[in-house]
């Protein structure tokens, strides 16, 4: 199982889409307060239809109260889109956090000071950054296929 973080998101549909993603690949997500919405948000509900009930989450009030939690920090990654080094160049593992930030300002100075592992998704200099739902999807899928596959190409 990994760990999807979810720091101050803003947008329910992101959130639901996001839950839903973690129900049907068997990961727990982690949702740091505050929210820019309710958890009983009919958006949220909407994108994660039924599968809300099913999902493996829990929340926290605070930054601190998470950290505070995490058995090895070393296994924590930070997504931004201003980090250099690429999650292709990860090597993930079960129990990992991978780490996102709000949908408007990605994560803090203040969090990205706090771990050593930050990564970017490449992309064009056509864009800014991608939505967070694509985001977590991208990573998702490329830490389940290394840890599945070994890391191999196939």
């Amino acid at each position: 199982m990994l760990n999807i973080v979810l720091v101050e998101p803003e947008i329910p549909n992101n959130t639901g889409n996001i839950g839903r993603l973690c129900v049907g690949t068997g990961n727990r997500l982690h949702l740091i307060k505050p929210y820019g919405f309710e958890i009983t948000d009919k958006n949220l509900k909407r994108s994660g239809l039924d599968y809300w009930v099913h999902l493996d989450w829990k929340e926290y009030n605070n930054v601190e109260e998470w950290i505070a939690q995490i058995p090895d920090q070393s296994r924590v990654f930070l997504f931004s889109s201003k980090a250099d080094k690429s999650y292709y160049q990860a090597k993930f593992q079960e129990g990992d956090w991978l780490v996102f930030g709000k949908e408007s300002v990605g994560l803090s100075q203040d969090v990205l000071a706090r771990f050593e592992n930050h990564l970017t998704i490449p992309m064009t200099d056509k864009i800014r950054s991608y939505n967070i739902a694509n985001s977590v999807a991208f990573v998702v899928g490329e830490a389940r296929r290394q840890i599945l596959f070994g890391g191999a190409n196939i």
